[in-house]
């Protein structure tokens, strides 16, 4: 019988708790191929994880975390060692969902084998089921090398954000003609090369829509189309943690608000000394 762990909200200790893992699997979402929606979300915490697994088949660690937990302008900056210990956290707090862990910049553009090496660390180091890069036809090489050597890869193109420096920009991709059958071609190359998933991010809606068509891979979008196999938000923009929302976010709440208004009651407690009151102390037992 394996181990898995229990996040015990009183002490924020992950506790082992005997039982059978039940997690989805890399073939189970490949047949969920033109079946029901794929739910991704972002985790970057082991909290989080277990709030959000029970209603996702994947939990992504993002890159993104780059913004969302480090205030760093891009995800350029990120490391291997940020990836792989958010990434242990996710582990230790989900059970249910996929879990895929972002390759960072510079970690797997190189060569074959530096993207082996990468991925190899961040499956080991993490427990995660599967790595995601970004890139298209110039990276299909590295995928079908990483897949054949056992790494489940989840695969990544239109609005490719580590390649913000060399796109100008994080507009919508595939506006002209040109642009958009590279992308399909992209996602045509990377299929093929064995990735089990596809993010398709940013792009024309008719794009993302015809990338879906032509792969036997499912497809998540994130700004791409509802034709998609699946989609994504970074959970904290979907959470309305951040004043900006970009045009594909949808805000399910405005936590940010909840929490500066929290915040502020605190304060105005302990300002007045209402808090801590007695139910907060400790006294000696009558």
């Amino acid at each position: 019988m394996s181990v898995t762990h229990s996040l015990d909200t009183s002490t924020s200790r992950a506790n082992p708790v005997p039982s059978p893992m039940k997690r989805l699997t890399v073939p189970k979402l490949q047949a969920m191929k033109g079946g029901e929606p794929i739910v991704m979300l972002t985790a970057y915490t082991a909290r989080m994880a277990q709030l959000l697994d029970p209603h996702s088949d994947i939990l992504l660690v993002g890159d993104s975390l780059g913004q969302v937990i480090y205030g760093l302008p891009s995800t350029v900056p990120v490391t291997m060692e940020m990836m792989c210990a958010h990434g242990a956290a996710v582990v230790r707090g989900s059970w249910h969902a996929v879990v895929a862990v972002d390759m960072p910049f510079g970690a797997y553009e190189a060569s074959r084998e530096r993207a082996f090496e990468s991925a190899a660390r961040i499956l080991k180091e993490t427990g995660a089921a599967a790595v995601k890069l970004e890139g298209g036809e110039a990276m299909a090489e590295t995928v079908a090398f990483l897949v054949d050597r056992g790494i489940p890869v989840v695969g990544h193109v239109g609005l490719t954000p580590q390649a913000v420096n060399a796109l100008g920009g994080y507009g919508a991709r595939g506006k002209s003609e040109a642009e958009a059958a590279k992308i399909l071609a992209d996602a045509r190359a990377i299929a093929e090369a064995g990735a089990f998933l596809l993010v398709v991010e940013g792009v024309m809606e008719s794009v993302g829509a015809e990338i879906t068509r032509a792969v036997a891979c499912p497809t998540v979008g994130i700004g791409a189309s509802a034709d998609c196999d699946g989609q994504v938000l970074v959970t904290e923009d979907m959470l309305g943690l951040f004043e900006r929302t970009p045009r594909f976010v949808k805000r399910y709440d405005d936590l940010a608000a909840r929490v500066e208004g929290a915040a502020a009651a605190f304060a105005a407690e302990v300002r007045s000394r209402a808090f801590p009151g007695e139910d907060q102390l400790y006294r000696p037992k009558a």
